[in-house]
């Protein structure tokens, strides 16, 4: 069997949309984080593989899960998750599901409809926050608000990739009936261009995302660790303005992500209406101020 270093895509935790355990993160907690990160990246890139054959990626996730549980010892990485997860006393339950979302990525490669891929999501996504929540010691009250942002993170990457998961991977997360009932099928995202039906379509869901946002806007203030709601707040900023981007562009043909200093001056905002909101001068507003130019 290929080994699974052998594999890696060669991104890190520094090329994501989203801030992974920045420095906002108490460094007590940075290194679990980073380590779950690496498991996740792995078997990321497993599943994402061109040329590797299915079986083989399942294979080679089955082994991940081995390494996890303490049954082999042949990825680092999971070895390095086992014995960090030990260290707290947390369990490996939140890797586990996501290893079932790859194993779908592998073996399930189009979504009904919007409720579809939202239980895809709950695989895929929501483990992410709920784990980062765990190492924090927060309360599972706030899950309901971690899932639907962490839903609408993986939405966005969809949305922003989902002509390069056609192509690459004959992959589709845009949902079926949404594509039939723009008359398009799922040939459309494979073009240079999206059309005007295909445009709307994309558009539409780039608003279904907004309004999975809005249920997590209060999320950052829910959070009793203030370091962690700051991450929280400029995760929430930076998807509600990669939403705006992706309601006004194609991602087919144009740039659906942010520039180094839209992201800076993001940030910066949602460090501070969080700050003023965490002082009680204000409310931090999530939305705020939209800038156009990326």
């Amino acid at each position: 069997m290929t080994s699974a270093g052998s594999l890696r895509s060669g991104k890190s935790h520094r090329d994501e949309n989203f801030p992974v355990a920045s420095w906002l993160i108490h460094p007590r907690h940075r290194g679990l984080i980073l380590a779950f990160y690496q498991f996740v990246r792995i078997a990321d890139d497993i599943a994402d593989h061109a040329t590797l054959a299915a079986g083989e990626k399942l294979a080679q996730l089955d082994q991940l899960e081995a390494d996890l549980d303490g049954r082999g010892s042949q990825n680092p990485e999971g070895v390095a998750l086992r014995l960090a997860l030990a260290a707290r006393g947390m369990s490996a339950r939140h890797a586990k599901d996501l290893l079932t979302a790859f194993r779908l990525d592998v073996t399930k490669l189009r979504y009904r409809d919007w409720d579809d891929l939202i239980s895809y999501c709950a695989y895929s996504a929501m483990p992410v926050g709920r784990f980062v929540l765990d190492v924090h010691g927060e309360s599972e009250a706030v899950w309901p608000a971690s899932d639907a942002l962490c839903a609408a993170l993986q939405i966005i990457n969809h949305l922003q990739d989902c002509r390069a998961d056609y192509r690459n991977l004959d992959r589709v997360y845009v949902p079926l009936d949404a594509l039939a009932a723009a008359g398009l099928g799922v040939a459309a995202l494979g073009e240079t261009h999206a059309s005007p039906a295909l445009l709307a379509c994309l558009h539409k869901l780039a608003d279904r995302t907004e309004q999975l946002l809005a249920q997590s806007d209060d999320f950052a203030c829910l959070v009793a660790d203030r370091r962690l709601g700051l991450e929280i707040a400029v995760i929430g900023r930076l998807a509600h303005r990669l939403t705006d981007v992706l309601k006004r562009r194609d991602p087919l043909s144009e740039r659906v992500h942010l520039g180094k200093l839209a992201v800076a001056s993001t940030s910066a905002a949602a460090i501070v209406d969080y700050g003023a909101a965490a002082l009680g001068l204000r409310r931090a507003p999530v939305r705020a101020r939209m800038v156009r130019d990326l």
